[in-house]
């Protein structure tokens, strides 16, 4: 969206809510795509995004344009999935992994909607949530280290040796995994 229509639309949407429903609708697929493949869960995924919608709306009038709109949605989306991680790991005690049913179902859906499934999917998904969050923002998305640390609310610093450490790891498995 060309930026002098997105700030006309921002402010209409400031002011009512069909305005907020029109310009909220402009990023739902790409949203919803980024908390799918972050979240490996489609509900999960549906929920996210539902409650990123209502935050973004009670939040709106906040908005200084500081960011581009998408990232300001980003950074939301991403904030109530990690605290949404941080509640299961205190719940439960330990981080959940992936069964062979679950991945498969995921495989399953991907291929339903149009989504490509690789063999790499499976080391993405052995990562820890927050890395494959950082990893996902920097590499699927484009997002600079700077905006992720914006987003993450961590350092510059700490993003990019994640990222780098996490990218060494999934190589070192694939180059086993070929021999």
């Amino acid at each position: 969206m060309e930026e002098s229509t997105e700030s006309i639309s921002i402010e209409k949407a400031k002011q009512d809510k069909a305005a907020f429903g029109q310009l909220f609708q402009q990023y739902y697929t790409f949203l919803y795509r980024y908390l799918f493949k972050l979240t490996m869960n489609k509900e999960m995924a549906e929920d996210l995004l539902q409650e990123t919608m209502i935050r973004a709306y009670m939040n709106l009038p906040k908005f200084r344009y500081q960011s581009k709109f998408s990232t300001w949605l980003m950074a939301i989306a991403t904030r109530l999935y990690l605290d949404e991680q941080r509640k299961r790991k205190r719940d439960s005690k330990r981080q959940q992994q992936l069964t062979d049913n679950e991945k498969r179902k995921m495989k399953w859906e991907l291929e339903q909607g149009n989504m490509d499934w690789s063999l790499h999917m499976d080391l993405f998904a052995s990562l820890s949530i927050e890395t494959r969050t950082l990893i996902l923002l920097r590499h699927y998305y484009g997002y600079s280290l700077e905006e992720i640390s914006i987003m993450t609310k961590l350092r510059k610093g700490t993003v990019k040796s994640r990222i780098h450490y996490a990218l060494k790891k999934i190589r070192e498995e694939w180059s086993d995994e070929a021999r």
